[in-house]
């Protein structure tokens, strides 16, 4: 993608002072629009989403504090710079109260307006920051490193390097806990929209009552809490990338405005009757088979034609056995935070290594960070390690009841590995659910359904 072009509208009834602005932004490499009015610059704000609005103070039929008052309700991430005269000084001050960015008299410099457009858009840029996830932003800002040699995973690794500078969209298959964002994130970099923001959603984390809000914002009244009016994260997201992960948890009533907007870039706030553009790579992952639900009309097929244009199949750690030292090295130098710096022995790395790891990545982290933090020196032993389903455990030990390998159902051996799980994470759902490779909203599911009862 080339670099993006910043939007501006121009709203001026003068003509003339119209053109000069407009030839001195367009010549500085500004996408420029022109308005005449409020009115017409209301009706321009509806259908696109601009950066930077120049507006006049003075006008016929709506002014500009009136435009303002609109712009800021309806599309806060737009800045405002007001143009007046020195008799409306007064005015432009009150503006800026009402949310304005700044004022400039006419007549004008040039320095003077780009050097005010260009603190504009440093504030703007400042404020969607503050909306996209904090902890998402620090970890891309920090060193990024996929840690990996085996050839499994060099060649996941070409696919997306591949995949990255296009414009296509992105499905990424893998089972819970297999680095799936980790590989959105690399293609995000890798890309020509890595100075744009990446804006994250977990589709299984939100009520399917949500979600569509949560996606493309909502009208002031639209719902009963829905006290003012709030931007989606599409509209973050402009210009950039949307990571929808968990996509397959997505609901069914949201799933046609989705491929909607991978269609035409369009989209409307729930309560809303304007229709929006905004233009966003997706990319998605999830650890359900796509294909099988479309089968059980759980899932549009033609969403699905839309989504997986290229497709990333992650491996799991079983698969990559190769890369464990590399990932714990990874995780003990930079993961832990304990001031002394650990290390394991050879003894307790091939025990990792014979493991099966059925939490894949996401699993061995917790087991890490787990004996750094309860080793009793800088050093990691076997006896350090918790690995709740290991093979020894099942086979014969309490947990399992030596089941493993017996003609039984695999539900009651997937019960015997929650209830396992959760009694050595002493009732923690949420790091129970983590160490499982899966979401606290299937944990409970499941809990449900097997009537598992754990004391903490």
């Amino acid at each position: 993608m080339a670099k993006k072009e910043i939007s501006v509208l121009i709203v001026d009834d003068e003509e003339a002072f119209r053109y000069m602005l407009s030839a001195l932004l367009t010549n500085a490499g500004f996408a420029v629009e022109t308005a005449v009015d409020g009115v017409a610059a209301i009706n321009a704000v509806q259908t696109k989403l601009y950066d930077v609005v120049l507006c006049d103070v003075k006008m016929p039929k709506v002014d500009g504090v009136e435009l303002l008052r609109f712009v800021k309700a309806n599309f806060p991430a737009i800045e405002v710079v007001m143009l007046t005269g020195m008799s409306d000084v007064k005015i432009a001050v009150e503006c800026m109260r009402l949310g304005a960015y700044d004022y400039i008299t006419k007549p004008t410099s040039a320095d003077e307006l780009l050097g005010t457009i260009q603190r504009a858009l440093e504030r703007r840029q400042l404020l969607i920051d503050n909306l996209v996830m904090r902890g998402t932003i620090d970890r891309l800002k920090g060193p990024f490193e996929m840690v990996g040699e085996s050839e499994v995973f060099r060649k996941v690794l070409e696919i997306a390097a591949k995949v990255a500078p296009t414009e296509s969209t992105v499905l990424i298959q893998g089972a819970s806990g297999t680095g799936k964002e980790l590989i959105a994130q690399y293609v995000y970099q890798q890309s020509g929209r890595s100075a744009e923001p990446f804006v994250t959603l977990n589709c299984a984390s939100i009520p399917d009552t949500l979600i569509e809000s949560e996606l493309f914002g909502h009208e002031k009244g639209a719902f009963t809490d829905a006290r003012s009016m709030k931007q989606g994260i599409v509209e973050i997201a402009n210009n950039g990338t949307l990571f929808l992960d968990e996509i397959g948890d997505i609901s069914p009533i949201v799933q046609p405005k989705i491929l909607r907007f991978i269609q035409s870039g369009e989209f409307r706030r729930v309560g809303g009757n304007t229709t929006l553009k905004a233009d966003c790579r997706i990319l998605s992952a999830t650890n359900k088979n796509l294909a099988e639900l479309v089968k059980e009309a759980k899932f549009r097929g033609d969403l699905l034609y839309r989504l997986n244009v290229i497709t990333i199949d992650v491996p799991s750690l079983q698969a990559r056995k190769d890369d464990i030292p590399l990932l714990v090295a990874s995780f003990l130098e930079h993961r832990m935070k304990s001031r002394i710096k650990k290390k394991i022995t050879p003894e307790a790395l091939a025990i990792l290594n014979d493991y099966d790891w059925p939490g894949n990545i996401r699993e061995l982290e917790n087991v890490i960070e787990r004996a750094a933090i309860l080793c009793t020196d800088d050093t990691i032993r076997p006896e350090d390690l918790s690995l709740p389903n290991a093979p020894a455990a099942l086979s014969g030990g309490p947990a399992g009841e030596g089941k493993i390998g017996t003609p039984i159902p695999i539900k009651e051996i997937e019960r015997i590995h929650i209830e396992g799980v959760l009694k050595n994470m002493r009732g923690n759902k949420a790091e129970s659910a983590k160490v499982l490779g899966i979401s606290l909203k299937t944990l409970y599911t499941k809990l449900q359904q097997y009537q598992i009862k754990i004391q903490a």
